[in-house]
């Protein structure tokens, strides 16, 4: 093929295939514009679709919107008429309350119209009877004043003078019942307050169990033989001087068969002493260092007892919480004794006596009993320190941390300073029942002699006592009076005011009877 016809034949194939892309793109065209025209339809078809689904639900809404109108409507016409029928109920009842109160209050008024017509005519019966009343006083006092005029001329006195008279008489009279009131009274209150405290008392002791005996510290110590004595004394009197050196005691070694005696003023060291003298001669080894040995152990076994007499009367009295120190103190007591008492177990009855009597009272019961169980805790260092076991007893309680109101009770339990509480008093009175109790203690004669003679000293020094006896080793005082000089009253206060001078003057335990006697004897005879 040549070139030409091959050039015709490109062009003409070029231009054909030109020709089917025109054509292709035509029907494309055409294809498009009627797709969306036919989208265009369904879109319009389906709005008118909605449009009448629209319309349906529109009317659908407004029927439903309709008809709960119409419910809400009935129910509030029914809520109406419920609300209307309760209040015209509520009305009826209102009104039936108010005529009810109406009809009272008509009662009321009339009978208080009533009540005034009748205080009206009372008013008139007192106004009469005042008027009556007047007329009768009246008349009265006329009556008086001449019957004043007549008692004036038949006695012979003025109405001043009948007046003075009488007076003098009713003040003589008042005057004599007065006494013999005071009299009663008095009696009344010592009778109840004798029966009272002997209550107490009684149940205080009957509480507190004690030894009733007394008990003295004996140093004495017995020998096998005589022939010991040779040996306590020793080659040229060594161990005599060996053993008073170390212990501080004297011995004696006198005539007395199978004995010999300690003397020491500190009855602990007299004790630490016989307890080695005893151990020596069971021993029966006696020379100087046997002697320091024994010593050295016997003062360790009296430290031990002195702790346990200490611990044990702190667990007899029922006190806890005391110092370490104070209970050793405490059981230095056990070798203390006071006219033959045993100062740690009176201290221990203190204890109880005063714990039981605050318990009675309604105070405080563990302070009196820590302050009954220390009011002597001085006397086992009195022979140590300068001072009274007083003043001792309130530096060691003070030093080893008690209370200020257990201080106090221990100061005042001598009445050496003013009481300023009622333990104070109690822990008194219970060293005063621990101490003059029966057996108790042991008095010398001379003091008990001179006690009683200054009883009767002081009865005898008052006005119209004819004799007095001191009875009841010396609990009571009986009084003989002249039944001339004195009458019933003045006994009373004969007997009052002796009391009174014994409390001032003398110094006593416990207390005294005061018994005044007036004994009147008529006689006469028949001829």
């Amino acid at each position: 093929m040549d070139p030409l016809s091959l050039s015709a034949l490109v062009a003409g194939f070029v231009s054909l295939g030109g020709g089917g892309l025109l054509l292709r793109r035509s029907i494309s065209n055409r294809s498009e514009a009627s797709a969306t025209r036919e989208a265009a339809e369904r879109s319009r078809q389906e709005t008118s679709v909605l449009e009448e689904r629209l319309q349906r639900e529109r009317q659908e809404l407004a029927r439903e919107s309709e008809t709960l109108r119409r419910e809400v409507l009935l129910a509030a016409r029914d809520e109406a008429h419920i609300i209307r029928q309760a209040a015209e109920q509520e009305a009826r009842e209102l009104r039936a309350q108010v005529q009810r109160l109406e009809e009272h209050l008509v009662q009321r008024e009339g009978a208080l119209e009533r009540r005034l017509a009748s205080l009206e005519q009372r008013e008139s019966e007192v106004k009469a009877r005042e008027q009556e009343v007047r007329q009768q006083r009246d008349k009265a006092q006329a009556l008086v004043a001449r019957n004043r005029i007549e008692l004036e001329r038949m006695a012979g006195l003025t109405h001043e003078e009948a007046r003075s008279e009488l007076l003098r008489s009713l003040e003589d009279e008042l005057r004599m019942e007065s006494a013999r009131l005071i009299k009663q009274l008095d009696d009344e209150t010592r009778e109840e307050a004798t029966r009272r405290a002997r209550q107490i008392l009684v149940m205080a002791m009957q509480r507190c169990a004690v030894d009733q005996v007394s008990e003295s510290t004996v140093s004495v110590v017995p020998l096998p033989t005589d022939e010991m004595k040779g040996r306590i004394i020793g080659r040229e009197g060594r161990n005599i001087r060996a053993f008073e050196t170390l212990t501080g005691v004297d011995l004696i070694i006198d005539d007395t068969p199978e004995a010999v005696v300690l003397s020491a003023f500190d009855p602990i060291r007299r004790e630490t002493a016989r307890v080695a003298l005893g151990n020596l001669i069971t021993d029966g080894r006696i020379h100087p260092g046997k002697i320091e040995e024994t010593i050295t152990r016997a003062r360790e076994e009296i430290d031990a007892r002195i702790r346990d007499a200490g611990e044990a009367a702190v667990l007899k009295s029922g006190v806890a919480g005391l110092h370490p120190e104070l209970v050793r103190i405490l059981g230095k007591l056990h070798y203390r004794t006071s006219y033959g008492q045993n100062a740690l177990d009176h201290s221990v009855e203190v204890a109880h006596l005063a714990g039981i009597l605050a318990a009675e009272l309604g105070v405080d019961a563990a302070t009196a009993r820590r302050a009954g169980l220390l009011h002597d805790v001085g006397k086992a260092l009195d022979h140590e320190f300068e001072g009274s076991h007083l003043d001792l007893s309130v530096e060691m309680a003070r030093k080893y941390g008690e209370n200020e109101s257990v201080i106090h009770a221990v100061e005042a339990h001598h009445g050496d300073v003013e009481f300023r509480s009622v333990e104070a008093v109690i822990v008194q009175i219970a060293d005063a029942m621990s101490s003059s109790r029966p057996g108790a203690r042991r008095e010398m004669l001379e003091s008990y002699l001179k006690r009683m003679q200054r009883l009767e000293k002081v009865a005898d020094s008052l006005p119209g006592v004819e004799k007095s006896f001191a009875v009841q080793a010396g609990r009571e005082l009986r009084i003989i009076v002249k039944p001339d000089a004195v009458d019933d009253i003045e006994s009373a206060r004969l007997a009052r005011d002796t009391a009174r001078r014994i409390e001032q003057e003398l110094e006593y335990p416990g207390q005294i009877k005061v018994t005044v006697i007036r004994e009147t004897r008529s006689s006469d005879y028949a001829r």
